[in-house]
């Protein structure tokens, strides 16, 4: 919210010190006692040399067809000659001059520039005339387009030749620019700030006063409401003025706005706007004769309806959820958020219809977010607005109109709804505020501090009973009374206490410490952590999910179309990942993600959440260089394999086996396992589909995923250090001859579970098929090793050994050993 601090004095009984100190001072009370302060600034900043000028007259430049010479009056004994290319620019209009040494803003650089004297094609021009976006304005404030022209006061502005057009336009009003919470929406107003202001300086507020005359027309004649849902909204009320002139607003209002980030329309519009600024009460303004019939309709959308907003964007209304103001024939606005085009005030409007009113926050704030329409009105209605100040703010716009629009204010307002606002009395005793703040003190303390916020309370024997304001919807409960006494009595005062009572080291659970031994396990093996995004696509969701036909787990408010779905597996996020290297000009890509995952269960039920851990290999396995092989090796299956074997062996996972699937569909079918402990399933590795990685243009992608929560549930007992046996080496090789339908896992399971406890290794060192061997046969030969930890190795043990396994071999698989 932006507080003009020279708009606030007016209803402070003691005017804030506009000093740089000052003003300095000030925002680090606010910071500490209230709201965070993002910047206190002036639109001039360091601009300087501008003053007000009257074009006395204009002549044809004799060498430019859109040039002119003027010669102007600043209030010196000589006129000064400017040359302009301004399309607007005429005789007798006071505009802004930048006079030769003046420091003004670059509108396209946004540096500070020094004018000099410039000779533009043979005229000296000693100056320039200026548009409001050529000294700081940003267009979204400016009230005119920069392409129509310099600026020109208004024969009303009171504003002379000479006169400090920083001043004069409003620029040098201090402006602090606070970041609120979302329960202070109190400050989303002036008077509301002021309070706030008030209560800190320890001043009270006066709010502004104003006389409304009525005419002798009666409002209920041209128009009525008809509110089809009390809930819709519990205060709303029309007035209707006639004969109004539309037109620029008056100078002092169209610098109100700028100051507060907006941008002047003409006097009808920016009134509401004012009010809105100064009430927190947004209101609108329908142009009475572009409604059909007199009867507004405040309901829900109905099927099928459109709605151009003021933005000239056409929305598609939501039946049965957004709120909507209507004529019989037509949508109007969406209420609470944006008016419609259809009934815009313009400069042939005649006729107004000011609405004021309190909507339903809760479906005001779906609305917004629905058609991503963030407005000032919907801001307030989403936070809750002064319930005692909508009809006033109402009214105060309706004898703004009538002053500033020569409008004649149609008698009596035309009220649909009225709800009364739902008082709440709160008690509180100086125990209970001591006992939660630690301070000491008495009830007169605390009547204080409500005294200084403007809040009405009667004290009753040790209990003092608070009325809570409308005017501050946050005020709840009682910690939110408690809350207000302890910042009005300052954080800094309350009293510092050490902690008491037994203290407890903070340890990691063993679920914790193995995800985090996880990661270092996949850094350790080459592998970069990636962390992708848990909201993507509905197919991205699935794309690699053990059961991708279950339904997705999809958000009722998305931020983005490719954001609506939480994500059911982490190799689709590690394949974008990829993606984004490649086209990056990295090839070589080792990554690995540990995070959650989302199963969807019955309608209406939390999903449930998944610890995973993924990753991915693609390129080289090294770079070649003058030391190594120029061949570069392309990673393959194996490489992959190899990190989740190592991963789940350092895991202390036994019994690990491999078996070939081609259930997963976007997965290789030739080239891809699923992974057990036992009987018990962990996850799958493998190559992902080439129809997949070529739709990217990527080489050949290698990838895992495993189930954490199944993999530390197999984690028997942790992993020890074993010290390297100082004992010789023993080993024995066997070439068999196998049927081809006999796997290499199920032959090295085999080995283990018969081979004594002094086998260490078993290697495939060939595997060989060809027309030498039958058919269906192939040949796999294998070194095994053979250590003791404590003493030389017996050859007769080791061959007792071999013989037994080569027994078990030729009984299990029929092989023959060659």
């Amino acid at each position: 919210m932006k507080t003009n601090l020279t708009w606030l004095n007016d209803y402070l009984d003691q005017a804030i010190s506009l000093d740089q100190q000052a003003v300095a001072d000030l925002a680090e009370q606010v910071a500490r006692t209230s709201v965070e302060v993002d910047s206190v600034t002036t639109l001039a900043q360091q601009q300087d040399g501008l003053v007000v000028a009257e074009v006395v007259s204009v002549e044809p430049h004799p060498d430019s067809d859109h040039m002119v010479i003027t010669q102007v009056n600043i209030g010196e004994p000589e006129l000064i000659q400017v040359v302009t290319g301004a399309p607007n620019v005429a005789e007798g209009q006071l505009v802004v001059l930048a006079k030769v040494g003046a420091h003004i803003v670059n509108h396209e650089t946004g540096e500070l520039v020094t004018l000099s004297v410039a000779n533009l094609r043979g005229e000296v021009s000693h100056g320039m005339l200026v548009a409001l976006q050529e000294i700081g304005f940003d267009n979204k404030i400016a009230p005119k387009d920069f392409e129509a022209g310099i600026y020109v006061f208004g024969p009303n502005d009171g504003v002379h030749p000479g006169d400090d057009a920083l001043v004069a336009l409003g620029m040098t009003d201090t402006v602090m620019d606070t970041d609120l919470t979302p329960n202070r929406a109190d400050m989303l107003s002036m008077i509301g700030t002021a309070y706030e202001f008030g209560a800190m300086l320890n001043q009270p507020v006066t709010e502004p006063a104003f006389d409304l005359v009525e005419y002798e027309t009666l409002a209920r004649d041209q128009v009525n409401v008809v509110i089809d849902d009390a809930s819709l909204a519990p205060k709303y009320a029309l007035r209707v003025v006639n004969d109004v002139t539309v037109e620029d607003s008056p100078l002092w209002l169209q610098k109100i706005l700028w100051n507060a980030g907006m941008r002047p329309i003409n006097n009808i519009v920016d009134i509401t706007n004012y009010m809105m600024l100064m009430y927190g009460q947004p209101l609108h303004a329908f142009d009475l004769d572009k409604l059909s019939g007199q009867t507004i309709h405040v309901r829900r959308a109905m099927a099928d309806e459109q709605l151009v907003t003021l933005d000239d964007k056409t929305r598609e209304l939501r039946a049965g959820e957004d709120i909507v103001i209507a004529t019989a024939d037509e949508p109007l606005m969406l209420a609470g958020v944006m008016g419609g085009a259809s009934s815009e005030v313009d400069h042939t409007t005649r006729h107004i219809v000011l609405e004021g009113a309190v909507f339903n926050p809760s479906l005001v704030r779906a609305t917004a977010r629905r058609h991503n329409l963030h407005s000032e009105a919907s801001a307030r209605f989403e936070r809750g607005v002064n319930w005692d100040a909508t009809f006033t703010a109402l009214d105060h716009a309706a004898h703004l109109v009538d002053d500033l629009a020569g409008g004649q204010v149609a008698r009596g307002l035309v009220v649909a709804a009225d709800t009364d606002y739902d008082t709440v009395i709160m008690p509180l005793t100086a125990a209970r505020v001591n006992q939660i703040l630690g301070t000491t003190l008495t009830l007169k303390d605390i009547a204080g501090i409500f005294d200084q916020l403007a809040f009405t309370y009667q004290i009753e024997a040790d209990t003092i009973q608070v009325t809570l304001p409308a005017r501050r919807p946050d005020m709840r409960i009682e910690a939110d009374l408690i809350e207000e006494i302890a910042r009005l009595y300052g954080y800094d005062n309350l009293p510092v206490t050490l902690p008491y009572g037994p203290t407890t080291p903070g340890h990691l659970t063993l679920r914790q410490r193995q995800i985090r031994a996880s990661r270092r396990i996949m850094e350790s093996l080459g592998l970069n952590q990636a962390i992708s995004y848990v909201l993507t696509t509905p197919e991205k969701a699935q794309q690699f999910a053990e059961n991708p036909g279950e339904k997705v787990v999809a958000l009722d408010y998305p931020m983005s179309s490719d954001r609506t779905t939480v994500r059911q597996n982490l190799l689709a996020g590690l394949l974008e990942d990829v993606v984004y290297n490649v086209n990056h000009g990295v090839a070589n890509v080792a990554l690995y993600e540990q995070g959650r995952i989302f199963i969807a269960k019955a309608p209406d039920t939390l999903p449930t959440e998944m610890e995973h851990l993924a990753g991915v290999l693609t390129g080289t396995r090294a770079t070649s260089n003058w030391q190594q092989d120029k061949t570069e090796k392309p990673v393959d299956f194996y490489d992959m394999k190899g990190v989740v074997a190592q991963y789940l062996a350092q895991m202390g996972v036994d019994e690990v086996r491999y078996e070939a699937t081609k259930r997963h569909q976007n997965m290789h079918p030739g080239q891809t396992a699923d992974i057990y402990s036992g009987d018990v399933y962990l996850g799958f590795v493998g190559q992902l589909h080439p129809q997949v990685t070529q739709a990217h243009k990527l080489a050949p992608v290698f990838g895992f995923e495993l189930n954490l929560f199944a993999v530390m549930a197999q984690v028997q007992t942790g992993v020890h250090y074993a010290p390297i046996s100082r004992f010789p080496q023993m080993s024995r090789d066997a070439a068999l001859l196998v049927d081809d339908t006999v796997e290499h896992a199920d032959i090295v399971a085999l080995i283990r579970q018969t081979a004594g406890d002094k086998l260490v290794d078993i290697q495939l060192f060939d595997v060989y098929t060809g027309d030498k061997l039958p058919a269906g046969k192939r040949s796999l030969a294998y070194t095994l090793t053979y250590q003791d930890n404590d003493e030389t190795l017996v050859e007769a043990e080791v061959n007792a050994d071999f013989e037994r396994v080569t027994a078990a071999l030729i009984a299990r698989f029929h092989v023959a050993v060659r």
